[in-house]
């Protein structure tokens, strides 16, 4: 590890999708996308359909459990960076790197996503900075924003801000459902979710640097309207309604039916934006897409 490495622990998808390792052997799977060539495009959010590599980072300070609109639950669609960290990948930023290198061909974009990438703060600036300096990619980081580390943000160049809304908080219905126990982040989802004082950094760190962000609310239920505007867009400072994107809950497309309708129309009676999941409609609800 050189001296400008860290270690950095990887969820189990790592850095996808991938037809090289960190030496530039080609592997022997395809990846799970099925396409001969590495990377996929960004499925949601304001840059979505762009050609990207995705770096999936292990570890989340909150445990997402939400209602649908018929009464059913989903969690986290990505538990193994959450819920489950088992199968984690131990190793360093410059491991990463050398993967990102050998797999980016013509993309010039590079997702930084978990769990939390700001949990591991002081990696994802090395990273960041390694991509930065010697690839000069663009890269987006997608946070639940509530850590804010101006040392890494300087060297991101878009902040995909998915603050959680009270819906998402676990109970003791939904735990009892999912055969889950109220211990750890998970009792402490409902106190930390909510963090005014670091969105308005993101906010006010974009505004001051020139940076791009946008607030990505999942939207379960029509409830989730009054909230939004309550508590954040009347709250945050420096935000106009372009900055507010709406995606409907959900970590398959029949769930997606379900809040979809009712995602769209919030979006448009209030200004804001709206997006949708087109990786899980091209690829399916899976790991590495």
């Amino acid at each position: 590890m050189t001296a400008q490495s860290e270690k950095i622990v990887l969820a189990d998808e790592g850095v996808f999708p991938i037809i090289y390792d960190d030496k530039g052997n080609l592997l022997k799977d395809l990846p799970a996308t099925g396409l001969q060539t590495p990377g996929t495009i960004q499925g949601e959010g304001i840059l979505i359909g762009m050609p990207s590599l995705f770096v999936r980072l292990a570890s989340c300070n909150l445990r997402c459990i939400w209602n649908l609109p018929d009464g059913s639950i989903t969690k986290c669609d990505t538990p193994y960076a959450s819920f489950d960290t088992k199968n984690v990948q131990n190793v360093t930023t410059d491991y990463v790197f050398n993967i990102i290198k050998n797999n980016i061909g013509n993309m010039n974009h590079i997702v930084i996503t978990g769990g939390e990438p700001f949990v591991q703060k002081k990696s994802l600036k090395t990273l960041a900075k390694s991509i930065k300096d010697n690839l000069n990619l663009h890269i987006t980081v997608e946070t639940n924003g509530t850590i804010f580390d101006e040392d890494a943000a300087k060297y991101i160049d878009l902040f995909s801000i998915s603050p959680k809304l009270k819906n998402s908080t676990p109970n003791k219905d939904k735990l009892e459902k999912l055969g889950l126990s109220m211990s750890g982040p998970i009792k402490n989802h409902g106190a930390k979710r909510y963090n005014i004082k670091a969105l308005q950094q993101f906010v006010d760190f974009c505004n001051k640097t020139n940076k791009e962000f946008q607030l990505k609310f999942v939207v379960g239920s029509n409830a989730d309207e009054d909230e939004i505007i309550q508590d954040y867009y009347n709250q945050l400072k420096n935000i106009k309604p372009h900055n507010i994107m709406l995606m409907p809950l959900g970590a398959n497309k029949d769930e997606l039916a379900k809040t979809t309708d009712l995602t769209v129309a919030m979006a448009v009676r209030n200004g804001w934006r709206f997006t949708s999941r087109i990786h899980i409609d091209l690829f399916g609800a899976k790991k590495g897409v």
